[in-house]
């Protein structure tokens, strides 16, 4: 099966075959006489396989190591359940912050409505800078996540 038909079938571009198959993801395909990229039919489940540890939190360099252990007859199940555990406590890291936020959010909001209720007509409430008045407790910096899933501090 040529690229684009591996790429229609699997609903991703060219480009993410030729990025997967540079890091060793797929394996080389053989090229027909016209130079064109022809894969063997199980590649469409490799490429589900992929997509699917990446849409739970895999990324490409661990499914990159994982898949050559696996490829060269290696048994690399522990691996890929550690690395799953991991990953839950680390999504439930960002759930128990996020809950954080939500919180301070919510306690903001009723602050600010409080201060925009007295506020008159054309004065400026100050909103933004009353974040620097809040308690300490409220004011904590929790973690934000990156649009790679890191964490960082805000």
């Amino acid at each position: 099966m040529q690229s684009g038909e591996l790429a229609r079938l699997a609903n991703l571009s060219t480009d993410t075959l030729r990025h997967y198959e540079r890091l060793g993801l797929l394996p080389k395909p053989l090229r027909t006489a016209g130079g064109y990229r022809n894969y063997p039919r199980n590649t469409l489940d490799r490429v589900q396989l992929i997509r699917r540890a990446l849409s739970v939190g895999f990324s490409l360099p661990e499914l990159t190591a994982i898949l050559k252990i696996r490829d060269r007859g290696g048994v690399p199940c522990h691996q890929v359940r550690a690395l799953a555990e991991s990953k839950l406590t680390e999504v439930k890291e960002k759930i128990r912050e996020l809950g954080v936020m939500r919180r301070q959010l919510e306690h903001i909001l009723e602050k600010w409505d409080g201060k925009l209720a007295h506020a008159r007509q054309g004065e400026q409430a100050r909103l933004l800078g009353s974040l620097v008045e809040q308690p300490e407790t409220v004011r904590a910096p929790v973690a934000a996540f990156n649009k790679n899933g890191k964490r960082g501090r805000i």
